[in-house]
Protein backbone atom coordinates (compact mmCIF):
# COMPACT_ATOMS: atom_id res chain seq x y z
CA UNK A 1 0.00 0.00 0.00
CA UNK A 2 1.25 3.46 -0.97
CA UNK A 3 -0.02 6.49 0.95
CA UNK A 4 0.53 10.02 -0.34
CA UNK A 5 -0.51 12.90 1.93
CA UNK A 6 -1.58 16.33 0.70
CA UNK A 7 -2.25 19.12 3.20
CA UNK A 8 -5.16 21.15 1.85
CA UNK A 9 -7.64 23.88 2.70
CA UNK A 10 -7.75 26.71 5.19
CA UNK A 11 -7.73 24.31 8.15
CA UNK A 12 -4.73 22.33 6.83
CA UNK A 13 -6.59 19.06 6.41
CA UNK A 14 -4.65 15.93 5.52
CA UNK A 15 -6.03 14.48 2.30
CA UNK A 16 -4.70 11.02 1.46
CA UNK A 17 -4.39 9.23 -1.86
CA UNK A 18 -4.02 5.57 -0.97
CA UNK A 19 -3.18 3.08 -3.70
CA UNK A 20 -2.51 -0.61 -4.26
CA UNK A 21 0.94 -1.21 -5.75
CA UNK A 22 -0.17 -4.38 -7.54
CA UNK A 23 -3.29 -3.08 -9.28
CA UNK A 24 -2.92 0.74 -9.25
CA UNK A 25 -6.44 1.05 -7.85
CA UNK A 26 -6.70 3.94 -5.43
CA UNK A 27 -9.00 5.89 -3.14
CA UNK A 28 -9.03 9.43 -1.78
CA UNK A 29 -9.60 9.97 1.94
CA UNK A 30 -10.90 13.37 3.12
CA UNK A 31 -10.56 15.72 0.13
CA UNK A 32 -10.81 18.94 2.14
CA UNK A 33 -9.66 21.26 -0.61
CA UNK A 34 -11.81 24.27 -1.44
CA UNK A 35 -9.95 25.45 -4.53
CA UNK A 36 -9.10 24.22 -8.00
CA UNK A 37 -5.33 24.63 -7.59
CA UNK A 38 -5.18 22.10 -4.75
CA UNK A 39 -7.47 19.74 -6.63
CA UNK A 40 -5.29 19.88 -9.73
CA UNK A 41 -2.23 19.01 -7.65
CA UNK A 42 -3.95 15.81 -6.54
CA UNK A 43 -5.30 15.06 -10.02
CA UNK A 44 -1.79 15.44 -11.44
CA UNK A 45 -0.46 12.93 -8.91
CA UNK A 46 -3.19 10.45 -9.86
CA UNK A 47 -2.50 10.92 -13.57
CA UNK A 48 1.30 10.72 -13.30
CA UNK A 49 1.06 7.46 -11.36
CA UNK A 50 -1.62 5.98 -13.65
CA UNK A 51 -3.94 5.39 -10.71
CA UNK A 52 -7.52 4.20 -11.14
CA UNK A 53 -9.68 5.94 -8.57
CA UNK A 54 -12.38 3.71 -7.08
CA UNK A 55 -14.11 5.91 -4.48
CA UNK A 56 -13.91 8.85 -2.09
CA UNK A 57 -14.02 8.06 1.62
CA UNK A 58 -14.77 10.62 4.36
CA UNK A 59 -13.70 9.95 7.94
CA UNK A 60 -16.52 12.26 9.06
CA UNK A 61 -18.89 14.87 7.71
CA UNK A 62 -17.29 18.19 8.65
CA UNK A 63 -16.75 20.41 5.58
CA UNK A 64 -12.97 20.71 5.99
CA UNK A 65 -12.89 16.99 5.16
CA UNK A 66 -15.66 16.81 2.56
CA UNK A 67 -15.81 20.05 0.56
CA UNK A 68 -13.74 18.59 -2.30
CA UNK A 69 -16.00 15.56 -2.78
CA UNK A 70 -17.96 17.17 -5.59
CA UNK A 71 -14.87 18.20 -7.54
CA UNK A 72 -13.59 14.63 -7.40
CA UNK A 73 -16.86 12.97 -8.35
CA UNK A 74 -17.34 15.36 -11.27
CA UNK A 75 -13.97 14.37 -12.72
CA UNK A 76 -13.80 10.67 -11.89
CA UNK A 77 -17.48 9.66 -11.47
CA UNK A 78 -16.77 7.63 -8.35
CA UNK A 79 -19.01 7.07 -5.29
CA UNK A 80 -18.75 8.91 -1.97
CA UNK A 81 -18.57 6.76 1.18
CA UNK A 82 -19.30 8.01 4.70
CA UNK A 83 -20.61 6.56 7.96
CA UNK A 84 -24.39 6.53 8.15
CA UNK A 85 -24.44 8.82 11.21
CA UNK A 86 -22.65 11.66 9.38
CA UNK A 87 -24.36 11.30 6.01
CA UNK A 88 -26.82 14.10 6.85
CA UNK A 89 -23.90 16.57 6.75
CA UNK A 90 -23.60 16.06 3.00
CA UNK A 91 -26.06 16.99 0.28
CA UNK A 92 -28.64 19.72 0.87
CA UNK A 93 -27.86 20.26 4.56
CA UNK A 94 -24.16 20.18 3.72
CA UNK A 95 -24.55 23.29 1.59
CA UNK A 96 -25.87 25.19 4.58
CA UNK A 97 -23.10 23.90 6.85
CA UNK A 98 -20.30 24.71 4.42
CA UNK A 99 -21.72 28.17 3.80
CA UNK A 100 -21.94 28.84 7.53
CA UNK A 101 -18.26 27.94 7.96
CA UNK A 102 -17.21 30.00 4.95
CA UNK A 103 -16.39 27.21 2.50
CA UNK A 104 -17.05 27.91 -1.16
CA UNK A 105 -17.98 24.37 -2.18
CA UNK A 106 -19.88 21.49 -0.64
CA UNK A 107 -20.33 17.77 -1.08
CA UNK A 108 -23.09 15.94 -2.94
CA UNK A 109 -24.99 13.41 -0.91
CA UNK A 110 -23.27 10.12 -0.10
CA UNK A 111 -23.60 7.11 -2.37
CA UNK A 112 -22.64 4.43 0.17
CA UNK A 113 -23.38 4.50 3.91
CA UNK A 114 -20.80 2.75 6.06
CA UNK A 115 -21.27 0.91 9.34
CA UNK A 116 -18.94 -0.26 12.07
CA UNK A 117 -17.07 -3.35 10.88
CA UNK A 118 -17.57 -2.74 7.16
CA UNK A 119 -14.67 -3.35 4.79
CA UNK A 120 -13.53 -0.77 2.24
CA UNK A 121 -11.73 -2.68 -0.51
CA UNK A 122 -9.73 -1.52 -3.53
CA UNK A 123 -7.18 -3.55 -5.43
CA UNK A 124 -5.70 -5.99 -2.93
CA UNK A 125 -6.12 -3.53 -0.05
CA UNK A 126 -8.74 -3.82 2.68
CA UNK A 127 -9.44 -1.11 5.25
CA UNK A 128 -11.75 -1.99 8.13
CA UNK A 129 -14.22 0.67 9.23
CA UNK A 130 -14.18 1.34 12.98
CA UNK A 131 -16.79 3.75 14.28
CA UNK A 132 -14.85 6.11 16.56
CA UNK A 133 -17.39 8.76 17.61
CA UNK A 134 -16.57 11.71 19.80
CA UNK A 135 -15.61 14.48 17.39
CA UNK A 136 -18.78 13.62 15.48
CA UNK A 137 -21.29 10.82 15.89
CA UNK A 138 -20.27 9.22 12.60
CA UNK A 139 -16.50 9.64 12.87
CA UNK A 140 -14.61 6.58 11.70
CA UNK A 141 -11.06 5.27 11.72
CA UNK A 142 -9.82 3.06 8.88
CA UNK A 143 -7.73 0.11 9.95
CA UNK A 144 -5.18 -1.44 7.62
CA UNK A 145 -2.55 -4.12 8.22
CA UNK A 146 0.02 -1.80 9.80
CA UNK A 147 -1.69 1.60 9.76
CA UNK A 148 -4.80 3.45 10.81
CA UNK A 149 -6.38 6.58 9.36
CA UNK A 150 -7.89 8.33 12.37
CA UNK A 151 -9.57 11.41 10.91
CA UNK A 152 -10.20 13.90 13.68
CA UNK A 153 -10.21 11.32 16.47
CA UNK A 154 -6.48 11.10 17.19
CA UNK A 155 -3.67 13.52 16.35
CA UNK A 156 -0.01 13.75 17.25
CA UNK A 157 -0.15 14.79 20.90
CA UNK A 158 -3.81 15.70 20.79
CA UNK A 159 -7.35 14.71 19.76
CA UNK A 160 -10.22 16.22 17.81
CA UNK A 161 -12.33 18.64 19.81
CA UNK A 162 -15.45 17.07 21.34
CA UNK A 163 -17.45 20.30 21.60
CA UNK A 164 -19.43 20.35 18.34
CA UNK A 165 -23.23 19.85 18.46
CA UNK A 166 -22.95 16.09 17.79
CA UNK A 167 -19.73 15.59 19.73
CA UNK A 168 -19.35 13.65 22.97
CA UNK A 169 -16.46 13.54 25.41
CA UNK A 170 -17.58 10.14 26.73
CA UNK A 171 -17.72 8.74 23.20
CA UNK A 172 -14.29 10.19 22.47
CA UNK A 173 -12.78 8.41 25.47
CA UNK A 174 -14.33 5.13 24.35
CA UNK A 175 -13.00 5.64 20.83
CA UNK A 176 -9.50 6.40 22.07
CA UNK A 177 -9.55 3.13 23.99
CA UNK A 178 -10.29 1.30 20.73
CA UNK A 179 -7.23 2.89 19.14
CA UNK A 180 -4.96 2.46 22.16
CA UNK A 181 -5.21 -1.34 21.97
CA UNK A 182 -3.67 -1.38 18.49
CA UNK A 183 -0.02 -2.49 18.22
CA UNK A 184 2.52 0.20 19.05
CA UNK A 185 4.10 0.02 15.59
CA UNK A 186 0.89 0.98 13.79
CA UNK A 187 1.34 4.18 11.79
CA UNK A 188 -1.29 6.83 12.53
CA UNK A 189 -2.41 8.97 9.60
CA UNK A 190 -4.43 11.77 11.26
CA UNK A 191 -6.88 14.26 9.79
CA UNK A 192 -4.59 17.17 10.68
CA UNK A 193 -0.92 17.49 11.61
CA UNK A 194 2.06 15.14 11.36
CA UNK A 195 2.02 11.37 11.01
CA UNK A 196 2.71 9.46 14.22
CA UNK A 197 2.41 5.94 15.70
CA UNK A 198 0.16 4.33 18.26
CA UNK A 199 3.16 3.67 20.51
CA UNK A 200 4.26 7.29 20.43
CA UNK A 201 0.77 8.48 21.32
CA UNK A 202 0.46 6.03 24.20
CA UNK A 203 3.76 7.32 25.55
CA UNK A 204 3.27 11.05 25.11
CA UNK A 205 -0.32 12.00 24.26
CA UNK A 206 -1.97 13.26 27.49
CA UNK A 207 -5.39 12.25 26.23
CA UNK A 208 -4.37 8.60 26.11
CA UNK A 209 -2.90 8.54 29.59
CA UNK A 210 -4.90 6.56 32.10
CA UNK A 211 -7.43 5.17 29.66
Amino acid sequence: MITQMFTVGGLFTNCYVVSCEQTNEAIIIDPGFDGRIEAERIFKFIDENALMLKFVLNTHGHPDHTCGNGTITEKFHVPILIHEYDAHMLGRLGKKITGFFGFGSSSPQADVLLHDGDLAQFGKITLKVINTPGHSRGSISLLGEKEVFTGDTLFLGSIGTPDFPESSEDDMNSSLKKLAILPDNFVVYPGHGPITTIGEEKRSNPFLQGL
